[in-house]
């Protein structure tokens, strides 16, 4: 009986290891490919800020021509307000969404059933 119980906690012991290990290997990966993504997504950022603040201003300028300069500069502040409420609005249901770590989770649910297994057996 002490050798299958000994068993059987070496057996537990490496699950829960391989699972750990599982977990971090997953993680890193995930960390990496978020890391590059997001280098990239921060220099388009960037790139297309640019090009906003500038057809911006040619905006403001060009509705300062027919209504006057200050009540140019407001209506484009208020369009980029709806702008910045939409992507507002629409980052935080994608936010929501985001998940853990899938495949980890998944086995992880799976060792309380394999316990229940071995004891059925003992």
């Amino acid at each position: 009986m002490g050798a299958v119980v000994s068993d059987i906690t070496q057996d537990l012991s490496t699950l829960m290891r391989q699972e750990v290990a599982l977990a971090k290997a997953e993680a890193k990966q995930s960390a990496s490919r978020a890391g590059k993504g997001a280098g990239m997504l921060t220099g388009a950022a960037l790139a297309g800020w640019f090009t906003l603040l500038f057809l911006s201003v040619a905006l403001w300028w060009a509705l300062g021509e027919a209504m006057g300069r200050g009540w140019a500069a407001v209506v484009v502040a208020l369009l980029w307000a709806v702008v910045a409420a939409v992507l507002a609005v629409l980052g935080r249901s994608q936010l929501q969404k985001v998940e853990g770590l899938p495949q980890t989770v998944e086995t992880a649910k799976k060792v309380p059933d394999a316990l229940k297994g071995n004891e059925d057996h003992a």
